[in-house]
């Protein structure tokens, strides 16, 4: 065997620590989603976007996509090597697409998303949005921010000027109903913005690591491809 084909099977090796992680993802995601219901779910306009569903995507994609590099690289099956190549390759496309009309439309995504937020405001205490009931009081509490853009956002939602308790700098029950209470004034999509600007060098290294990982994975399928096409081996598991 010669010495590259030694370092794809090394490499290769560490595929099933990849399906090990869409496994853990998968099954904290099912737990999230029979424990949690539509846990985190901010937005009307997509109800199943929620951190449940998310993580059980993202999860299944990754296991899917390890099992086929794992299994092609063990059997040395041509078809299973193009089927993972081809998987990572849709994979990296999307997430240039996505990533370029973000950049393009910022603007308009953040005008969009601040004004669906608001929309789910008005659902807050409605029975079945329990989800988005939970996920603004954990935001809210944890970030001590309220509403979208301010707790006022809460007087037009609600059509009353109450916000939820959780908006109190000082909580205990019922106090957002007190009006000389004293609330979060910031508001937590400003908040998320300020994270996300806070930490975008560190957001920035993990998407430079997973574009990494996806580019060696499509180069070392792609090269123990050829290795086995040059050894004459067909497509028999």
């Amino acid at each position: 065997m010669s010495p590259a084909c030694r370092m794809l099977r090394v490499l290769t090796g560490l595929l099933p620590f990849l399906q090990l992680c869409g496994c853990g993802l998968l099954g904290v995601g099912i737990w999230l989603s029979v424990s949690q219901g539509s846990f985190a779910t901010f937005s009307p306009s997509f109800p199943s976007l929620s951190a449940a569903n998310l993580v059980i995507a993202v999860g299944a994609v990754v296991m899917v996509t390890g099992f086929l590099g794992c299994l092609g690289a063990i059997k040395e099956n041509k078809c299973l090597l193009l089927s993972f190549f081809i998987v990572l390759l849709v994979i990296l496309l999307v997430e240039l697409i996505l990533l370029i009309l973000f950049f393009v439309y910022t603007e308009k995504v953040s005008e969009n998303a601040q004004k669906d937020l608001k929309d789910g405001l008005a659902l807050y205490n409605t029975d079945n949005n329990v989800g988005l009931k939970n996920a603004w009081n954990i935001i809210q509490a944890e970030w001590k921010c309220c509403g979208v853009a301010g707790y006022t956002d809460w007087h037009e939602a609600l059509k009353e000027k109450v916000v939820p308790d959780r908006c109190c700098q000082e909580h205990y029950k019922e106090c957002g109903r007190n009006a000389t209470n004293l609330f979060w004034t910031r508001g937590c999509y400003e908040k998320v913005e300020e994270w996300l600007d806070d930490n975008k060098h560190l957001l920035g290294t993990i998407g430079m690591c997973i574009l990494v990982v996806q580019l060696l994975g499509m180069a070392f399928s792609m090269t123990l491809f050829q290795q086995i096409h040059r050894s004459g081996k067909k497509y028999d598991a």
